[in-house]
């Protein structure tokens, strides 16, 4: 990344999936990522609904992704076609996406002398694997499992979490076993999306896939990894997870579901409608 260079996304970032975090990858690469985050007020005037997610909720899920450098929150007086003057802040590119065109941006950025950088579709194909972050020294392997099928600021809170006693790996469940354990109609994700979607969060060293089947399909990654922890929330400790963790002398932590302060509970099976 050429960090000598200030790059600037503007946007509301209301449900944020892969894509998203696609075009924050592709623009990190350009320099140091600021994210001017739109408030609640000019979400509804861009798209004539309250948005989905709270500000402090978009808030936070944001700040836990590890391609964004810093995030300014936006007042009333935001323009979603202009930039507005911030101490410190002298942007070289304003990155966009592809979609309908948008030339009062542009012609801002060429008043500004500010180069405007849209991604395309294709640009943001695919599913990169992320770079395994560099070890703590000293510090315990964790380890969770999950399906992590449709991704919310419940998901980050309990990476959070779990990344406190130690080291994190997330190992994502397959197609087959995620369909195996839940029926019919899921995941809605496949695996690879899955997959880097977790791995963009700033608290996941490294997420797999897992390789076995059934409650215990991590085992063999698990066992590869030699963890020293292994983190659930309520409702994952069941399928014999305690009893194989007691088996090898592994610690079995179990996490209650509460949302991070002044955020609502999510639950995905509520979001996704099924």
């Amino acid at each position: 990344m050429n960090s000598s260079k200030q790059i600037v996304v503007s946007a509301g970032f209301d449900d944020i999936r892969s894509r998203d975090l696609r075009f924050l990858e592709e623009a990190s690469k350009l320099g140091e990522l600021t994210v001017l985050l739109w408030n609640d007020a000019m979400l509804e005037h861009q798209h004539g609904k309250p948005p989905k997610f709270s500000l402090p909720e978009r808030n936070y899920f944001l700040s836990a992704v590890r391609f964004v450098g810093r995030i300014i929150l936006l007042d009333g007086r935001a323009r979603p076609d202009s930039l507005p003057e911030i101490p410190g802040l002298r942007p070289q590119i304003w990155a966009d996406v592809e979609g309908p065109a948008n030339p009062a941006r542009e012609q801002f950025s060429g008043e500004q002398k500010i180069a405007y950088r849209v991604f395309t579709a294709d640009e943001l194909r695919g599913f990169p694997e992320q770079p395994t972050l560099p070890s703590s020294p000293g510090r315990k392997q964790a380890v969770v499992t999950g399906s992590f099928d449709w991704f919310h600021s419940g998901h980050v809170r309990f990476l959070e979490e779990a990344g406190s006693y130690g080291d994190l790996y997330v190992v994502v469940g397959h197609d087959a076993n995620i369909r195996l354990l839940k029926g019919e109609g899921h995941p809605l994700l496949p695996e690879a999306e899955r997959r880097y979607v977790v791995s963009s969060i700033k608290y996941v060293r490294q997420a797999l896939i897992s390789t076995g089947n059934g409650w215990l399909d991590a085992d063999p990654e698990i066992r590869r990894l030699k963890a020293d922890i292994y983190v659930v929330n309520e409702d994952g400790d069941k399928g014999g997870k305690r009893e194989y963790c007691e088996k090898l002398g592994i610690q079995y932590v179990i996490l209650k579901r509460i949302p991070a302060p002044g955020l609502a509970g999510r639950s995905s099976t509520i979001l996704r409608g099924f």
